[in-house]
């Protein structure tokens, strides 16, 4: 990786990587996700809430389904791609990065769903590391008109409340933003098949309805340095699936494998 894609990165909180993924893995995390919401699952989970997500009841909306690669080995395979390991600890500075939990996520055709203005850290207070990021791969290439990632570049250095993943009134959100001193310009990267888009935790991010004729399919893989670990004050879900050692053991090698360096 070259220096200046590590200083894009720390400067606007984002960056977009070449193509890194090959078609042959993605083909086959498309097959995985097919198996996925089919209920050919590899391996189960514990059934709590954290881990039912959409289910075929909610009908045509944005899926969402939280910890799939722990479930589809497909998609495990592009979760522990070492290019994305690789490349996150690159842009992060982090000696090592685990898993911290998946999301499978299917925005359907028609303009029904949106993903409103947030940032990965506001649900993330109980992690220790500041520098958690996401990588999102895109099934297939997506741009404007699908409903890609957008970004507001620079925004991981601001201090800003009233942001919601969930949101579907974009312009109340943006009104928030603009009310608190800060410019809701996005950036939306067009991306091609097997180029992944890498973001801080603290960057503001969501992306708009899908207009196309298809659903735009992804997985967006949250990513923790090794050196994260529990803090005291709050709580998240993946809090139910660990070990608590007292507390929730973030390193757990099966519900937050380490992905690079990669395992031997």
């Amino acid at each position: 990786m070259k220096p200046e894609d590590i200083a894009f990165y720390r400067e606007y909180g984002y960056w977009i990587s070449p193509v890194i993924v090959p078609p042959e893995v993605l083909d086959a995390a498309e097959r995985g996700m097919e198996r996925f919401y089919a209920g050919d699952h590899d391996h189960s989970l514990p059934d709590v809430p954290a881990t039912r997500g959409w289910q075929p009841s909610d009908g045509d909306v944005l899926r969402k389904n939280d910890y799939s690669s722990l479930r589809v080995d497909e998609l495990a395979a592009l979760v522990r791609h070492p290019a994305i390991g690789e490349t996150a600890a690159a842009l992060s500075g982090a000696e090592g990065i685990r898993l911290w939990h998946d999301q499978l996520l299917w925005k359907p055709p028609g303009g029904v769903a949106q993903v409103g203005w947030h940032t990965d850290r506001q649900y993330w207070q109980s992690c220790s590391s500041e520098d958690m990021l996401t990588a999102w791969v895109g099934f297939h290439d997506v741009d404007e008109v699908n409903g890609a990632v957008a970004f507001l570049p620079g925004s991981h250095r601001w201090d800003i409340t009233g942001l919601d993943f969930f949101s579907q009134d974009s312009a109340a959100l943006e009104a928030s933003i603009v009310a608190q001193g800060f410019d809701p310009t996005p950036v939306v990267p067009r991306m091609k098949r097997g180029q992944v888009s890498f973001h801080n935790c603290r960057t503001v991010h969501g992306s708009s309805p899908n207009l196309s004729s298809a659903p735009r399919r992804s997985i967006a893989i949250h990513l923790q340095p090794t050196t994260n670990r529990w803090r005291p004050g709050s709580t998240h879900p993946n809090d139910t699936l660990v070990p608590h050692n007292p507390t929730p053991d973030y390193t757990h090698p099966t519900i937050q494998p380490q992905l690079w360096p990669t395992p031997q």
